[in-house]
């Protein structure tokens, strides 16, 4: 059986990749990662604010928030705070090129171009072979226009893509307006490769002690809907290679993505929980599942359900939430049948 996928121009043995995730601060964990047959390795981000630590405005300002508001510290971010600092990020990354003998993705998230484009250029020299650009911004200005934040999204991948030659994948957010016209913008800007979606991590509110609270939660499949819809809807229309990232959990999850038209299936919640084994359990379910329903290849299902090959393609749109809607029953208790 053919389980083998190309992504951001790598051909991989199989689909199934970690995600950026903590796991990859930690060499041992990569190297079982690695003997579990990961067919490359994305490191978490490395944030354009820890670039400018120590010497810069931005943490003189940081901790001058925090001097002047009691309830500044629950949200502020201070250097300490951040798991690598930007020297400890290269030297690691260099640590797993050496670890390793798949390909070593780095992951950056950036604030301003000059950010983005000088520290691309250190990770594309210490050794990486490949940048996940995190596009993560949060725009919070009541005179900023979903337009404005396109476009600089768009003039970062463009200059990005300038300023180093090794491939390149944009991991989006899923609140774009229009996200299929996007991705068309955003591989034309450079991006040969695009992750759907981001998952953000969402702060709650402890109402006691009126602060930010901070917690990490998992993801579950539920998660997973809104990307399979709109990789469905990217693939076939857009010509890139597509990675699903959010939600993925077990074998059945991973299937889906492929069937809907992602190249690369990216797990990380299910392997956080499990360990780095897991990847290989989930991995040979699915080769099970294939057989059993007689897949002699991973490109013989890859977009088999996408919107431009799905044999309901109302399914993906509008029909489909009317369906819903008015096909819904309330389900019978015992005391509406009493009562009945």
């Amino acid at each position: 059986m053919d389980m083998s996928t190309n992504y951001m121009g790598f051909d991989l043995p199989h689909p199934l990749v970690p995600g950026a995730s903590p796991m990859a601060g930690d060499l041992d964990t990569v190297r079982r990662l690695e003997d579990a047959g990961a067919p490359m390795i994305i490191m978490h981000s490395i944030f354009e604010e820890q670039l400018v630590k120590e010497e810069s405005y931005v943490d003189w300002t940081l901790m001058q928030g925090q001097d002047s508001s009691s309830e500044a510290s629950s949200y502020l971010v201070t250097p300490y705070e951040f798991r690598l600092g930007p020297d400890a990020y290269l030297k690691q990354l260099q640590k797993i090129k050496a670890a390793v003998r798949i390909p070593v993705i780095a992951s950056l998230n950036g604030h301003t171009p000059g950010g983005w484009i000088s520290y691309a250029k250190l990770l594309a020299q210490a050794g990486a072979d490949g940048i996940e650009l995190n596009l993560y911004d949060l725009a919070l200005a009541p005179n900023r226009e979903s337009s404005d934040i396109e476009k600089e999204s768009l003039t970062v991948i463009q200059a990005v893509r300038k300023a180093v030659s090794i491939p390149l994948a944009v991991k989006l957010s899923s609140f774009y307006t229009a996200p299929v016209h996007f991705v068309a913008q955003a591989v034309k800007a450079g991006a040969g490769n695009v992750v759907i979606f981001n998952r953000f991590y969402q702060a709650d509110i402890d109402i006691e002690n009126l602060t930010v609270k901070r917690e990490l939660k998992l993801s579950t499949s539920d998660e997973l809907l809104p990307r399979l819809r709109w990789t469905a809807a990217i693939s076939g229309q857009v010509d890139c290679r597509l990675a699903i990232t959010g939600g993925v959990q077990n074998a059945d999850d991973v299937i889906k993505c492929i069937m809907v038209g992602a190249d690369a299936v990216q797990i990380v919640s299910a392997l956080l929980e499990h360990g780095p084994k897991h990847l290989a359990v989930l991995r040979a379910a699915m080769e099970q599942w294939m057989q059993d329903h007689e897949y002699v290849s991973v490109k013989q299902m890859k977009g088999s359900m996408s919107l431009a090959r799905s044999p309901d393609p109302e399914l993906f749109e509008r029909g489909n939430y009317i369906r819903i809607l008015q096909g819904w029953n309330k389900p019978v208790s015992r005391t509406d049948a009493h009562w009945s």
